[in-house]
């Protein structure tokens, strides 16, 4: 293993000056994917992780423990229709979930299946909406891992298409009409229509008539709006109002529009401004009682419920009706109003410290009435009901020992009762799992997820770090096949809430983007330091592990603090943060990052950016990094510049600490089959037992 080369990496003498920043990039040429000497490198960087990982003892074993645990399956929340239920289930064998649909009492049957439609397990279910009356069912499925969905509506009856597909509607919602006609929904422009390098991008808003050609829909919104834009739609239960939603990239900052759809044609609505040009998150949507419902963090960053009349919804008419929350954000809520209450009762959804509860409030004072017993510390899927109304609801649960499930809430009695269990039989490992807080460098007071085994140790156990911290996005307790199989193993695995996140609200988040970015890495830091000062692990018993945002927050902490670290597993990463707008969605997420073309926020982006920080004779971490060919996200020359780079500037041995990259064809930033799931998850896995020490028995 000593005298193991990493593949030659020509250096190129590129340097640029940036608003007077010097800046080198001498890898550049590892951008262009489909060139001779990028194949070559990638070739031999494949040969060099099929030769090392030979030696990775673990493999079989934890594929198998955790092909075992995914075996438990899942089951969704389900939808209403009338008598009409849709519901999404994977059972034990199955590569991805199917829809099913059922009528009463009647049986149960499968209505989209990506594992019969495509037996290799590379085409996926992205979304689905029904139609009011449950007749339609308007779906999207993309393959290869490219996200790129095509619509299209079925008979739910027969099974047959009836409409579509609708090409360019990848994250497209689907806003019916009452009558199942037609629907809103979000597309983007076609390539030619747009410039070059820009058919990711501009979005629009159409009113689709179904049995028509897509090519005459009918533009509704969208022209002349900057291009990263996102639009969301929505049609109250009774088909007269219209809501209409943007935001800039992934920016929480939206602008909301209302109309009234009994004003005039459907293909022109006449929109009224609900919120424009504030920066704070809303989401509003008209109620079964008539009352627009206005769920927002603008002034209460952990968020406020409020009403407002239709007709008059400008701020200056907004009435609070759940304040605030100081220690809790709020993430959800559901009306029950059935016939059968003796008075309508509103359901809240909160996080609180990562963990989530259920408020019952009085609809119309928004006055306490009590919770809902949960089923333990761990974190809502979903809350539904009935869309006619009525006196039930359901939701979903998962903890750290808990797959997915569906529980039911009865008004009338009270009661919360298990509805659905996930199908498959697992055998559960016995875990302890503790949230311990410790102080960042700031002084700011962070918390994390523990999750261990419950026998004594002996000493620092093999730990893994994982965290994300970003993009509001919340790092909750969750059933995990790769945690649990970890822990089985002997191993601790963490779980850190970083800022960037919202797992404190609106300014949890802004603490831990733009200028404060470096926040997140201090604090990632902070925890990987705590999980040594007490005992639970030692830096060469410390792995730190991450993807997407996430593996831009691995690279910050191999390249800021490796000696904290000895390994690291590092997917799907955004590294090169001079020039990541310039490839697949990167335009979208300058509100979140910053942009090279500002001076100022260059100085941020080179401070932290991975592939610019690292320094030569560095005893580096070993360091997988783990790319999908078909990540129309993150591209994967991310990972293959940063790669050449710390294999040129390590000191460490190739065989002691190897700085390696696992490419996978076929696959994406997002959903895969279970197959390939568990394979990822093992050769992950069994990179870092091998490093950090754990042996299975």
């Amino acid at each position: 293993m000593s005298e193991l080369r990493y593949p030659p990496a020509a250096r190129l003498d590129i340097n640029e000056t940036l608003h007077g920043h010097t800046v080198r990039d001498p890898y550049r040429w590892l951008e262009d994917a489909d060139s001779t000497e990028t194949k070559e490198w990638a070739s031999a960087q494949d040969s060099l992780y099929n030769q090392l990982s030979t030696a990775y003892e673990t493999h079989d074993w934890f594929a198998g423990q955790v092909r075992s645990l995914m075996g438990a399956g899942h089951v969704g929340v389900p939808v209403w229709r009338g008598e009409r239920r849709f519901l999404s289930r994977r059972a034990p064998g199955q590569e991805h979930a199917v829809l099913h649909v059922q009528d009463g009492d009647g049986a149960e049957r499968a209505l989209v299946d990506p594992g019969a439609l495509d037996p290799s397990g590379l085409t996926t279910l992205d979304a689905w909406r029904p139609s009011p009356d449950g007749r339609l069912l308007a779906y999207q499925l993309s393959e290869g891992g490219n996200e790129e969905s095509l619509l299209r509506v079925m008979d739910v009856e027969s099974g047959e298409i009836v409409d579509g597909p609708i090409e360019r509607t990848r994250y497209s919602p689907v806003a019916w009409l009452p009558d199942g006609s037609a629907f809103y929904y979000v597309r983007r422009l076609p390539a030619e229509e747009v410039p070059e390098g820009e058919s990711s991008y501009h979005r629009r808003v159409y009113l689709h008539r179904l049995g028509t050609p897509d090519d005459q829909d009918a533009l509704v919104f969208g022209e002349g709006r900057d291009k990263t834009e996102y639009f969301g739609v929505g049609v109250s239960e009774d088909g007269r109002w219209l809501v209409l939603t943007s935001v800039k990239g992934t920016s929480s900052a939206t602008n909301a529009w209302i109309a009234d759809l009994e004003e005039g044609p459907l293909e022109s609505p006449r929109l009224v401004g609900i919120q424009e040009g504030v920066d704070s998150d809303l989401r509003p949507h008209v109620g079964r009682d008539g009352r627009l419902y206005l769920f927002t963090d603008r002034e209460a960053p952990r968020g406020r419920l409020c009403v407002a009349d239709p007709a008059a919804p400008g701020y200056e008419n907004w009435t609070t009706l759940v304040a605030e929350d100081p220690e809790a954000v709020l993430e959800g809520h559901a009306l029950l109003d059935g016939d059968e209450l003796d008075s309508p009762e509103l359901l809240v959804a909160w996080s609180r410290h990562a963990i989530s509860e259920i408020s019952r409030h009085d609809p119309a004072t928004g006055a306490l009435r009590g919770t809902l017993p949960m089923p333990g510390l761990g974190s809502l899927g979903g809350l539904g009901t009935r869309p006619e109304g009525g006196h039930e609801a359901w939701f979903g649960y998962t903890d750290n020992t808990h797959p997915s499930s569906v529980y039911h809430y009865d008004a009338r009695t009270g009661e919360v009762t298990l509805w659905a269990s996930p199908p498959g039989e697992i055998d559960l490992p016995e875990v302890r799992t503790e949230q311990v807080a410790f102080t960042s460098r700031d002084g700011t007071t962070v918390r994390m997820l523990v999750v261990s085994p419950t026998a004594p140790a002996d000493g620092p156990r093999p730990t893994v770090l994982y965290g994300y911290g970003g993009f509001q996005i919340s790092l909750t307790p969750g059933y995990s096949a790769a945690i649990l199989a970890w822990v089985r193993a002997g191993g601790v695995y963490a779980v850190a809430n970083l800022r960037g996140g919202l797992e404190e609200g609106e300014e949890w988040h802004r603490g831990g983007m733009l200028a404060n970015k470096q926040n997140v890495f201090d604090d990632c830091a902070a925890a990987a330091e705590h999980l040594v000062s007490s005992g639970i692990t030692s830096p060469e018993r410390l792995a730190v592990m991450g993807g997407s945002n996430g593996g831009l927050l691995v690279g910050a902490m191999i390249t800021q603090r490796p000696d904290l670290f000895t390994a690291a597993v590092c997917s799907a990463p955004l590294l090169d943060m001079v020039r990541y707008e310039r490839f697949g969605l990167g335009q979208l997420w300058n509100v979140e990052y910053g942009s090279a073309e500002d001076p100022e926020q260059l100085g941020w982006l080179l401070g932290y950016s991975p592939y610019h920080n690292v320094r030569e004779g560095t005893r580096y971490p070993a360091t997988l990094f783990t790319v999908f060919d078909n990540d129309t996200r993150v591209d994967p020359l991310h990972a293959r510049k940063l790669c050449a780079e710390m294999q040129r500037a390590t000191s460490a041995p190739v065989g002691e600490r190897p700085i390696l990259v696992r490419r996978e064809a076929e696959v994406g930033h997002s959903s895969r089959s279970v197959s390939r799931s568990v394979a990822l998850t093992a050769e992950q896995l069994a990179f870092l037992a091998h490093h950090l020490g754990l042996s299975v028995s």
